[in-house]
């Protein structure tokens, strides 16, 4: 659309007579966090003389995650078919996203993203084609060609395509990329002699010059990009590896990135050479506590609490530092910080105690995962006082946050219940609430597992916790947590005071399950029958009525206990149903399937087969195989 123009800027006025000029709308979206920016517009850059940039009417105020309209309007020449402008945009902020909707703007982008489909393709397509290698003209001329937006696709994509016997010609262009002055040339060219280490690792040792020059580039991604590559040129040699991390934490890197990967790979040598605090290395770790970027000290104060030689004493400086970030106003640094803690808080809960009063301010933070990480933090650090609070705020926001931070939340009641028994009945009725609620299978074993190491490892708590696990199995869908729940009630049922109540719940599962669980539902009747005399008559009638089951295996079983309880010895009673077969059943079903293989006239020896699993030796090619396998 055309618009005369009349009111033009001082700067670029035009003679009286009207002008036609062409308008540009842009949609500006601010994508900073917490920021508002003002006089937004959009700076188009001049491909050709023929145009003249009119007027720019910039948006006056954006909040964050708020999308303005921008406006430019463009001089065109009297001819303007004559001419096919190419318009680069740039952006004088991070936060300006924008969208050209004239139609020969949208045809130079359409023409650069089908280039870049075709280099998707040609390395999707490597792995199927026979003659891949007829493209690598192609390619190479688009890695040494003038236009910058396809030497890091083609460079990539040839990368994808050279095998071991075209590394070497290859291997100038490569050289010539990695310290070429446009980043994202130099990021492409090393991030894909990463890959090429796999095939031709010679060779890519041979540009280690090349890449020492890059580990000194001013953009942060190329810095950190080729201090990968030179790591993965020098893994192989300790000593070279350490004088790698002396020369750079001294040398003051640019990139943060690459901080972060000095501070991993200190952290590998500190646990694979087991040193100790007083290490050159951990003096590095700990020095980037002190660093001015927030990723460096976070990634600096995580590392530091998951060393393997590290005390309660050299805890203290991370901890405050992850302290300091649990009242920083950015939700990820908030984030980082409490789960960082609560991992630690597991092994050592008295070095997390200083952080009690600050975690408490995040028990009401909108973010729900913080305030579940907060509230679980102070479960296993807290006092036996505040057990009750804490579990009746979690319960305000439990259905609204998921699985994976419900599963957090019951391991930090395995952990409570450990330290504080008497607390059993508040934390059993809320794990059993949460067993009524909807949930996946890793969640539903969390609880279950939960439950069942606290009834047997507090005798006051079997009752309570049986009875809980009865309800669940009423409507339980995992076949696999159902057996394991019938098993735990033949095992600690009979003990109980009132055995006799448990039987309405396993015998409906008889007659209501699928096979697998009517199957262990018969064993848990079993030891019913063989533990208690009063219920051994109701038990074989019941035993009896299961003969006629469908299933081999079911059927089987209760022939089998019928038989045995019949006689009432007790005996065999403790043999074969109280006591469980003393074999490793991985060693005995490899014996088993052995024997079927191999002509024998001999009978099968149960004693042959050992108590715990023997660990099988794996052929040396299989680990080669199976990596080919994932290949």
């Amino acid at each position: 659309m055309k618009y005369t123009v009349k009111d033009c800027d001082p700067a670029t006025s035009l003679p009286d007579d009207e002008r036609y000029a062409d308008e540009f709308m842009f949609d500006i979206n601010n994508s900073l966090y917490d920021q508002l920016l003002e006089k937004v517009s959009v700076q188009m850059d001049r491909a050709t003389k023929w145009f003249q940039f009119v007027h720019y009417t910039p948006y006056p105020l954006i909040k964050c995650n708020d999308i303005g309209t921008s406006y430019t309007l463009v001089k065109l020449p009297d001819d303007s078919s004559a001419v096919t402008p190419c318009v680069r945009l740039r952006s004088n902020c991070d936060a300006v996203a924008a969208q050209l909707r004239r139609s020969f703007p949208y045809h130079a982008l359409l023409v650069m993203m089908l280039r870049r489909m075709i280099y998707l393709s040609i390395k999707e397509m490597s792995t199927v084609a026979n003659d891949v290698i007829i493209v690598t003209s192609s390619l190479t001329r688009d890695m040494t060609g003038k236009e910058d937006s396809h030497r890091g696709p083609a460079i990539r994509a040839l990368c994808k395509i050279t095998d071991p016997s075209m590394m070497q010609s290859v291997e100038r262009y490569m050289k010539q990329a990695i310290v070429d002055k446009l980043p994202s040339v130099a990021s492409a060219a090393l991030t894909s002699s990463v890959h090429l280490m796999r095939q031709g690792p010679e060779v890519v040792k041979r540009w280690v010059n090349e890449v020492q020059e890059a580990v000194n580039n001013d953009n942060i991604m190329v810095q950190y990009h080729a201090l990968g590559l030179l790591y993965q040129i020098r893994r192989t040699d300790k000593h070279a590896i350490r004088k790698l991390l002396v020369k750079f934490s001294k040398a003051g890197l640019r990139s943060p990135y690459a901080y972060c990967f000095l501070i991993r790979i200190a952290a590998n040598l500190i646990n694979e050479e087991g040193e100790g605090t007083d290490s050159p290395m951990y003096d590095f770790i700990d020095s980037c506590l002190r660093h001015k970027n927030e990723m460096v000290i976070y990634e600096a104060a995580s590392t530091i609490v998951s060393l393997k030689c590290v005390t309660p004493k050299e805890l203290s400086s991370a901890v405050n530092v992850l302290q300091l970030f649990i009242s920083s106003p950015k939700p990820v640094l908030r984030y980082a910080a409490v789960r960082t803690l609560n991992k630690v808080a597991i092994q050592y809960p008295a070095a997390v105690t200083a952080c009690n009063v600050d975690l408490e301010t995040l028990i009401t933070d909108s973010n729900r995962s913080i305030a579940t990480l907060a509230i679980t933090t102070l479960l296993k650090t807290g006092n036996e006082a505040g057990v009750d609070r804490l579990m009746k705020q979690i319960s305000s926001f439990l259905s609204e946050i998921s699985d994976q931070f419900k599963t957090v939340v019951v391991d930090a009641i395995k952990s409570l219940c450990q330290k504080f028994p008497r607390k059993h009945t508040v934390l059993m009725t809320f794990l059993s609430n949460m067993l009524r609620e909807e949930g996946g299978y890793e969640y539903k074993k969390a609880i279950v597992n939960t439950i069942i190491s606290i009834v047997e490892e507090n005798p006051e708590a079997k009752e309570a916790g049986l009875a809980h696990l009865c309800e669940f199995i009423e409507d339980c869908e995992h076949t696999s947590l159902a057996t394991r729940i019938l098993h735990l009630l033949g095992r600690e049922g009979p003990r109980t005071t009132t055995p006799a109540k448990y039987i309405r719940y396993i015998y409906n599962r008889v007659i209501l399950e699928n096979a697998p669980v009517r199957a262990a539902a018969v064993s848990a009747l079993a030891k019913f029958g063989a533990a208690s005399e009063d219920l051994l008559s109701n038990i074989l009638v019941l035993l009896q009525r299961t003969t006629l089951d469908q299933d081999d295996e079911v059927r089987d079983r209760a022939t089998f206990y019928y038989q045995l309880l019949k006689h009432n010895d007790k005996a065999l009673n403790s043999a074969y149903i109280l006591n469980s077969m003393n074999v490793s059943l991985p060693s005995l079903e490899r014996l088993l399937h052995r024997y079927t293989i191999d002509p024998t006239t001999k009978p099968f020896d149960v004693r042959s087969v050992p108590v715990e699993a023997v660990p099988v030796e794996q052929p040396k090619g299989s680990i080669f195989k199976l990596i080919l396998l994932f290949k």
